[in-house]
């Protein structure tokens, strides 16, 4: 190992995709208000149907391209050009090369956690996300096939072959007196999930009120079910859709600061 790579290592390190190996996830799907996927979702995204938010907790014991790490996220229902997708809001991980890599490479908006924690006790399934001293997302899944609408499941086609597809905003703060380094850009990146397990159900969640980690803001209107797998999963290389303003994104900028 050094500094610097040779070109074989360079050839090496180019992966086109990168993947999860019994990866374990539990999601938890709500219904939040309009007016909240409106203020927080940048343009040009739009809203997508219902109001509707999703959240995860998920353990990655191995991997094609580091250690094992842990990871939650956010997202928000979304359009573009009429392509329906998920926004990711936030994204806690329990490594700094997956942070680094996840943030740098797509976009997504990482910070490094200190606990990011499930696990199955008897008939559920429940799980915590902590940074800064605070336990700002909390779930209690139970494995309840009967209680989940069928059009959630249907929306939510967790074996599609194209996988599932994330907007993101790949942006770099400039060290003058510009606001970015280059117009941000908006990305779609998608993630093929191959489960073994496949468990619809019930979460409970908690959303605590946190400074740094706002996500009490997307409000738990209507809990409409959730799920829980286990296989391996691969994403996808991602793709650039669009330049977006500068001035018109820097609302928007800081989800992966604690500014």
């Amino acid at each position: 190992m050094s500094f610097v790579k040779t070109p074989q290592e360079l050839l090496r390190l180019r992966q086109k995709k990168f993947d999860f190996y019994n990866a374990e996830m539990v999601f938890a799907v709500w219904l939040t208000r309009p007016d909240v996927v409106e203020r927080l979702l940048p343009p040009p995204l739009k809203p997508a149907g219902l109001p509707m938010a999703t959240a995860f907790i998920a353990t990655y014991p191995r991997t094609s391209f580091g250690p094992p790490y842990n990871e939650a996220a956010l997202f928000l229902s979304a359009q573009y050009n009429n392509v329906l997708g998920s926004y990711c809001l936030a994204m806690p991980v329990t490594n700094d090369m997956a942070m680094a890599g996840g943030r740098e490479v797509f976009g997504f908006p990482k910070k490094i956690a200190q606990q990011i924690q499930l696990a199955k006790l008897g008939e559920k399934t429940i799980g915590f996300v902590e940074r800064n001293g605070i336990h700002f997302f909390e779930l209690e899944f139970t494995h309840d096939e009967q209680s989940v609408p069928e059009y959630l499941k249907q929306s939510f086609d967790i074996t599609n072959e194209a996988g599932a597809g994330t907007y993101l905003f790949k942006s770099f703060m400039a060290p003058d007196d510009q606001i970015f380094d280059y117009p941000p850009r908006l990305i779609r990146q998608n993630t093929v999930f191959r489960p073994t397990i496949i468990e619809w159900g019930q979460a409970q969640v908690k959303l605590i009120p946190s400074d740094y980690d706002p996500w009490y803001e997307v409000e738990v209107v209507n809990p409409l079910g959730a799920l829980r797998i286990v296989g391996n999963n691969t994403m996808l290389p991602g793709q650039v859709l669009a330049e977006v303003d500068p001035l018109e994104f820097a609302p928007y900028a800081f989800t992966k600061w604690d500014w």
